[in-house]
């Protein structure tokens, strides 16, 4: 994906749609505190094996934050989204989240929960859900790339020596929940290839 970023600035926030800023203040041992927090939602995040052509189906993805502090933005992660739907069990949300970034249709049912844990937790603490799932041709049902003018996400797939190289190589931009995901599943799946 090749992506252009212009005029990039940073403006004071003071309430957003996906996080929230506050100063928290609390007694910790009878001595006041403070601290800048982050009101987040928690989310959940996908490793995709495809057992066809036995290749981990991951995501890149601009993330602003990223650039900020690397001028590129480019990251390589996991399937994932916002737990921002209250009518849904984290397991429809991620099975959403597969069709919409990915394109491909995996039942909730089909979905295995590896984990949860926390995020961020300098500033948002935010709980991510973490599952694996097994797709197949038969299962692509679309081209991926996330919500139109909303999100620009490219679908790559990723052997099981590049996975291997994407875990060391601290050039690439990843996240933590997905070298996570990569060590499960060596210690769990990857003898069963």
């Amino acid at each position: 994906m090749k992506i252009r970023i212009e005029n990039f600035r940073l403006e004071p926030l003071e309430s957003g749609h996906y996080i929230h800023p506050y100063l928290a203040r609390f007694r910790m041992d009878g001595e006041q505190k403070s601290w800048e927090v982050l009101r987040a939602r928690d989310s959940v995040a996908i490793l995709l094996w495809h057992r066809e052509r036995e290749r981990f189906i991951l995501v890149r993805q601009f993330r602003p934050p990223v650039y900020l502090n690397n001028g590129e933005g480019m990251t390589v992660e996991l399937c994932a989204g916002l737990l921002d739907k209250p009518e849904l069990s984290p397991e429809e949300v991620a099975s959403e989240e597969i069709e919409e970034e990915c394109g491909y249709r995996v039942t909730p049912t089909d979905l295995q929960r590896i984990t949860s844990f926390y995020t961020s937790v300098g500033h948002s603490g935010s709980r991510q859900i973490l599952y694996y799932a097994e797709v197949t041709e038969a299962m692509h049902i679309g081209p991926g790339g996330g919500v139109p003018g909303e999100e620009k996400i490219d679908v790559v797939e990723y052997t099981l020596q590049e996975a291997h190289s994407l875990e060391e190589d601290e050039r690439i931009a990843r996240t933590p929940g997905l070298l996570y995901a990569l060590c499960w599943w060596e210690k769990n799946r990857g003898s069963g290839i």
